[in-house]
């Protein structure tokens, strides 16, 4: 092959490399131009929304601590008081399903005077409760003290599945319209126009918890314990990200 063929081989060759490279450098930008295009183009935005209702559930730990010289006297004792406890609440109208054993133990008392010793044993059981029954709830801790119950507390009022469903519709269609309205105005203030939406989520929450311990003068005397549930807030949350041009 010549000198001159050579060259003109070489000569070809570096025009097709610079044009392949070009066209890289072309598709890179552009490539690069429609990323950031996308990320102008959307504005994200949430809405919310919220109600206050009464809730119609509760739920509460009701239990038996007894402290015996042997583990089987105190394990036996205690099952006979939860026992009671339990035909108690099921006389008020707690079905068994509402019942739900929570915490069971049992273990030895120490005396650690001189050396540390095995005095007895202390045995424990715990059910939770959970009720729509709220205007019984005074029933149903007087009741279960009355049986021998000695560790009641930690009341929780919730918004049931059922009610936060009816109350969905509703919030969901506020919280978008909250959103909407706040990413108009800013659309507006920015001289863009929405034109869509490219993706949305929701959010929602409800019901509260109220640490109730039951006082021993309670437990001693008959006073009725009064128990109010109060209001509780269900709100729903909107994630929205527009579009815009």
């Amino acid at each position: 092959m010549s000198q001159e063929n050579l060259n003109n081989r070489l000569y070809y060759l570096i025009i097709a490399m610079t044009i392949v490279i070009v066209l890289m450098a072309a598709a890179l930008y552009a490539g690069s131009q429609v990323s950031s295009d996308n990320t102008k183009r959307t504005i994200h935005m949430s809405g919310h929304a919220e109600i206050k209702v009464v809730p119609d559930t509760a739920t509460l730990d009701i239990g038996v601590v007894v402290e015996s010289a042997t583990a089987n006297e105190a394990v036996a004792e205690n099952a006979d008081i939860m026992s009671a406890v339990i035909e108690e609440l099921k006389g008020i109208g707690l079905e068994e399903r509402n019942i739900r054993t929570s915490h069971v133990s049992v273990y030895p008392v120490y005396n650690y005077e001189k050396e540390r010793t095995i005095e007895g044993y202390s045995a424990s059981n715990n059910v939770q409760v959970t009720t729509t029954m709220l205007d019984r709830l005074g029933d149903i801790i007087d009741r279960s003290a009355a049986a021998g119950a000695n560790q009641i507390g930690s009341i929780a009022f919730s918004v049931s599945t059922d009610m936060q469903k009816e109350m969905r519709e509703d919030l969901v269609d506020e919280a978008v319209e909250d959103a909407a309205s706040k990413a108009g105005m800013l659309a507006e203030n920015l001289g863009v126009r929405i034109s869509g939406v490219q993706t949305s989520s929701l959010s929602d929450s409800g019901g509260y918890r109220v640490q109730y311990e039951m006082p021993q003068a309670a437990m001693d005397e008959a006073v009725p314990t009064p128990i109010q549930p109060g209001e509780s807030t269900v709100s729903m949350s909107v994630q929205v990200t527009y579009l815009i041009e």
